[in-house]
């Protein structure tokens, strides 16, 4: 593979030649209701497949769902009757963004900028469809050879909360922050929008008790700690060590970084050098 050429130019099927494929969709089908896929969301959220297909009668994808659907619904109908009675396709994204071995990096890029969600999906060899998100270009950091650093990333505000806070103020601060994980004010402890998936699914028992979901407080949710290192990791370092964890998210200095900042340094036209194997 030429090695001036920036990985923001080159396709899919250059970059991940062998694996593109390897991770697989995890599907539900249209009519469930939506209590079902909390708990599949609850698994799956910032991880390779981080987003969950809907399929229709004839096992055709039709829409998405994830973390968005559920926070921005919950601010609609912070009830019950959101989980039970609901169905998935009432609150799916429809419109997939479906992706070739030919589609260039940047492009991938776009489409998911476009939509404010880092999911796609691609036709396999097993006549269905495997998923493109932003744990899967981890894959592509950690062989790209670049000087670039944690420190060129650019830096974000943090955004924190406190004990005490409420699911309203939580949930408007992500949207209002365009950020899915929130850190406790002074802490590297941080709160996402899968954490608090959890805590409804498991000891809310999806707001049948409450009538002020809203307004209660969010202490009840278990947060979970960005790994803290020391040392400015370059490119390459830094998406090996976040391919390795469960769900990706290192702190250094005053930076939060989570796969998808990877997803952005890599269009840089810096980064060239790229090892396939």
């Amino acid at each position: 593979m030429s090695q001036n050429i920036p990985i923001a130019e080159r396709t899919l099927g250059e970059l991940l030649p062998e694996r593109l494929t390897w991770s697989l969709c995890i599907h539900t089908n249209k009519g469930t209701e939506v209590w079902v896929v909390t708990g599949m969301l609850v698994q799956y959220l910032e991880s390779a497949t981080d987003s969950i297909i809907v399929r229709d009668e004839k096992e055709n994808p039709i829409g998405t769902i994830g973390g968005k659907e559920i926070m921005a619904n919950l601010l609609k109908n912070p009830t019950s009757s959101l989980f039970y009675g609901t169905n998935v396709e009432d609150i799916m994204e429809p419109n997939l963004v479906t992706v070739s071995k030919d589609t260039k990096y940047k492009d991938l890029m776009n489409f998911w900028k476009e939509r404010g969600r880092a999911y796609a999906i691609i036709p396999n060899e097993w006549g269905f469809y495997s998923a493109i998100s932003a744990q899967k270009v981890l894959e592509i950091g950690k062989k790209c050879r670049t000087n670039l650093t944690i420190e060129d990333l650019p830096k974000k505000k943090l955004v924190t909360f406190r004990k005490g806070d409420t699911f309203g103020d939580l949930i408007n601060s992500m949207f209002d922050n365009k950020a899915r994980k929130i850190l406790l004010e002074g802490t590297n402890k941080y709160l996402s929008d899968r954490l608090i998936i959890e805590a409804i699914s498991e000891k809310m028992k999806h707001l049948t008790e409450t009538d002020d979901f809203l307004n209660e407080s969010a202490d009840i949710v278990e947060l979970e700690e960005a790994k803290v290192v020391s040392d400015n990791l370059k490119i390459d370092e830094l998406s090996k060590m976040m391919y390795d964890m469960v769900h990706p998210c290192i702190m250094y200095k005053d930076w939060l970084v989570t796969p998808w900042d990877i997803c952005n340094v890599l269009l840089s036209e810096k980064i060239t050098k790229y090892v396939v194997k």
